[in-house]
């Protein structure tokens, strides 16, 4: 058998793709929006309730489908890193990561030894199918994508090298966390913060990756494709779910406060 594609990095061909926040931690969820035309998933283990089975059931909902998985660790943690991909998680997001000695550390995590840090589980992991991929060991880095998030002031003075860094593949920006660390709490759309943004997606072209945001709202998502991300989240499913519940139930109940529309974030 051979190395399954990644999906996600095959997608990223110059056209900006579109994805959704899967929040639900479930795997029913989750293939709903696979067949609703989002190019790519992002299955949260940051603020969602999930864990590794459950994400384990979702990299299994979304597989039949032309929709890209994309896993988002709650931490640095290299033990979870190898765990995650032992489950098939071929593209990876890892918050919070400041500087270029960071983003090396997690390169290694995917890695297995003498390049980098990665255990071997063999015939025991879905990642193999189970022994059947043909030399694995030698090929699994070919078929994974590293994507660093920069949410911090002191990542995006480190952006450059961060993204400079050999194994990452594409840098993602957090705009709530970001304009939290720079002061302006809640407010991406400061222009300092705008700024900031703008700087990581230079150092990020520059060195010859890919840049993805999430823009949950409608204008930010255009500027940003304007100006050259990607990959953009333009939703977050429990956002929707919630604001589709609040407009339904507003129809009959006109004593119903109205329900504001999606912000730039969480």
């Amino acid at each position: 058998m051979q190395l399954p594609a990644n999906l996600f990095t095959a997608s990223l061909d110059g056209e900006t793709r579109y994805g959704c926040w899967a929040g639900f931690a479930t795997g029913y969820a989750t293939e709903i929006l696979a067949t609703t035309g989002f190019d790519w998933l992002l299955i949260d283990g940051e603020h969602a309730p999930n864990t590794v089975q459950s994400i384990l059931a979702q990299l299994q909902a979304v597989a039949p489908y032309p929709c890209a998985p994309v896993v988002r660790a709650v931490s640095q943690d290299p033990a979870l890193i190898k765990r995650l991909l032992d489950i098939g998680a071929q593209t990876l997001m890892i918050p919070m990561v400041d500087n270029a000695e960071q983003a090396a550390r997690l390169v290694a995590a995917t890695r297995y030894p003498p390049q980098g840090i990665r255990g071997v589980g063999g015939g025991l992991t879905r990642a193999t199918r189970w022994d059947s991929v043909t030399d694995y060991m030698a090929h699994a880095h070919e078929a994974l994508c590293l994507i660093p998030q920069i949410e911090s002031r002191n990542g995006v003075e480190n952006a450059e090298a961060i993204a400079a860094t050999p194994g990452v593949d594409a840098v993602f920006v957090g705009p709530m966390d970001l304009s939290t660390d720079a002061g302006h709490v809640g407010n991406p759309s400061h222009p300092d913060v705008q700024a900031m943004i703008r700087r990581v997606l230079r150092a990020t072209h520059g060195a010859g990756k890919r840049a993805g945001i999430l823009a949950p709202a409608e204008a930010d998502a255009r500027r940003y494709a304007e100006w050259g991300f990607d990959f953009i989240a333009v939703g977050i499913d429990v956002s929707m779910f919630c604001q589709a519940a609040h407009e339904t139930i507003a129809r009959y109940k006109n004593d119903l406060p109205a329900k504001s529309k999606p912000g730039p974030g969480y």
